[in-house]
Order: structure tokens, then sequence, then C-alpha cells
């Protein structure tokens, strides 16, 4: 089915072992790796602080307050694959709930991440699955408007491509193209080792950073030989 069309089936995934891989490290960390882009607007956050999540994205495009093709990217969607829903980051009306979610858990879904309202709260927090969101709203959506499946969206102001890398964890979400996500893998280990090295020094009492002199001088704050 080409790519023109409004559902497109076929969708090349990030390798289920780089997932496996990039779920060990944090969302800040992948942040730092990627040159600080790709993560989502701080209005994206967990329904519960320890819910993390790390997969390919099956991306979303709804009308705001409708979550027909929701249901439709649920019925294609594999296991581990992250539902990534552009909703306009409309607050109005809940695109997702306690029943969609008990869906998504049950075909072994790896999480959902909504820019827009989801319902149900404390539903959510019982069934464990991760779900990221822009906010909550008791009101139910409609079911009725065409949107689009598997095609590049943006969502919490971040450009996402189906089969890209999705990280959330209670930081927030972070989003890697998938043809880079191997090899970042490499400098998120490198970046883990480095600062478990300086929590290491800072417990030993090095509490001052060796680049902070060299950087004040760069910008202008401390001139010549001049010293904190």
């Amino acid at each position: 089915m080409s790519d023109s069309c409004q559902i497109v089936r076929d969708v090349t995934r990030v390798a289920p072992e780089v997932v496996a891989r990039a779920s060990a490290f944090q969302a800040a960390i992948w942040a730092d790796v990627a040159g600080r882009r790709g993560t989502m607007h701080g209005r994206i956050a967990p329904v519960h602080h320890g819910m993390k999540l790390a997969g390919p994205a099956i991306t979303v495009e709804v009308r705001p307050g409708d979550n027909l093709m929701i249901h439709a990217a649920m019925a294609l969607a594999r296991p581990g694959d992250i539902l990534v829903i552009d909703g306009k980051g409309d607050q109005t009306a809940a695109l997702m709930g306690a029943i969609m979610i008990s869906v998504c858990r049950k075909i072994g879904l790896g999480g959902v991440v909504v820019d827009g309202a989801v319902r149900d709260r404390l539903e959510l927090l019982g069934l464990g699955f991760p779900v990221f969101s822009a906010g909550f709203n008791p009101a139910g959506p409609t079911k009725f408007v065409p949107g689009l499946i598997n095609h590049p969206l943006s969502a919490g102001g971040t450009s996402v491509h189906p089969g890209d890398l999705i990280v959330g964890d209670a930081d927030g979400v972070v989003v890697i193209a998938r043809e880079k996500a191997e090899d970042l893998l490499l400098l998120a280990e490198r970046k883990v080792a480095a600062e478990t090295a300086r929590l290491e020094e800072i417990a030993r009492g090095q509490t001052a950073s060796t680049w902070l002199t060299a950087a004040l001088r760069a910008s202008g704050v401390l001139q010549g030989d001049e010293v904190l």
C-alpha cells in the first residue's frame, strides 16, 4: 500500500535487540547523546512517575477529540509497539481510557504516548501499563473522523516517523530516529560510564567541575588568568 494512503501497514521498525538494550538507559541519557534534540514537550508526562517505555513507534494522527484511527492502529500494531498519537495537544476530551488501555495491555503493546488527554486515571494506575499524555479529561471522544496511521507526524512538538525508537520515563519522552538508534547505543553506554565515574568522584569529595573555569573564560565571564 502506498504512502499516500491514510493507513500504511508496512513499517520498518527499530530492531528488537536495539530496543532491549535501549531500555536500560534513561530518557535523559538518550536526549544527551542525541544532541539534546528529539525530546517531547514537558506536557507529555507519565500517568505515574514509575512508568517506563521503550519500543518502535506506530504513529497515529487524529482530529482533536476523535479516536477512530487509534482503534484502527491498535488492530494493526504488534506486541512491543508504542502508539504515538498526535491529538494536537487538545484536552477538551479524552482520546483513550481504561477499556482501550486494557486492550493495549492484553495484546502486548509497549506503551502509549498521547499528545492529548486521557481519562480513568485511577484505573490506569491500577493497570500499570505505561501511558504518557498531555493531561486528563472525563469527556469521551467521538469515533468517526478519518486520520492517518504510520505517516510522519509531530507529537509534543517533536517529529516522529513510524519505526523510530521511543523511550519514556519520569522525565518525559524522547524520540530517536530509527536509523541512528544503534549507533547511539555506544554513546549512551559511554555517557552512563562517565556519569557513574563523576558520581563516585563527588562521593569522595571532589565536587569542583573540571570544565567550569574554561567554560567561564570562553564565555567572557572570567578574564585572563582570573579564577573563581
